[in-house]
């Protein structure tokens, strides 16, 4: 939680909403090294590699405390990630910005998300984190939307942030967008 996340809600000024967001992507981008970035350092060590079972994780971010579950992205576990589709309140998904050869199929795995039935029509916020941004051939967050073909996304907003496990500032710029986006969902219209 930042300074003024904490002197806000010291001070009453801020309603805390709790959403679940489903971490994605393929296997090796990185997802469970973001969410570790996240935390603060574990005293007793690092937690062991992401399985077949979601890791869910926990982390605030301007007024909204997020359970992020972690699903695995190895081919054989992707099937899986429809059972999470419902309680998603937004959609993370991390791309490995460095490897080329995967993008198709991450393209494809993003577009299959976006098109089952609990998950189109609903306008929970996508966030797309390019990692391994500081990697040699990594492709910049515009030319990244470009190939997961992300114009086409009209339902939902959606933003791709650049970063890297490395670069903390960078996870927290992308998390601050989400945490915005979902406090707009949970603010209730005003008629003027």
């Amino acid at each position: 939680m930042g300074l003024m996340d904490a002197i806000s809600s010291w001070l009453g000024g801020r309603t805390r909403v709790s959403a679940p967001v489903l971490v994605l992507g393929l296997d090796r981008a990185g997802k469970t090294s973001l969410l570790r970035a996240l935390r603060p350092p574990d005293p007793a060590g690092a937690p062991p590699p992401a399985q077949l079972q979601p890791n869910v994780e926990h982390f605030q971010s301007g007024g909204v405390s997020f359970s992020a579950w972690d699903v695995s992205g190895a081919a054989r576990a992707r099937a899986l990630w429809e059972r999470h589709y419902r309680r998603a309140q937004a959609v993370i998904f991390v791309v490995d910005a460095a490897d080329h050869l995967r993008l198709v199929v991450a393209r494809e795995e993003l577009e299959l998300v976006l098109a089952h039935p609990d998950m189109s029509g609903r306008r929970i916020p996508l966030l797309v984190l390019a990692n391994k941004s500081d990697a040699a051939g990594a492709l910049p967050p515009d030319r990244l939307a470009v190939a997961l073909c992300l114009e086409r996304v009209q339902d939902r907003p959606w933003h791709v942030c650049a970063t890297s496990a490395r670069d903390t500032n960078s996870i927290h710029d992308g998390i601050s967008w989400l945490a915005r986006q979902v406090r707009e969902m949970h603010t209730p219209a005003r008629d003027h």
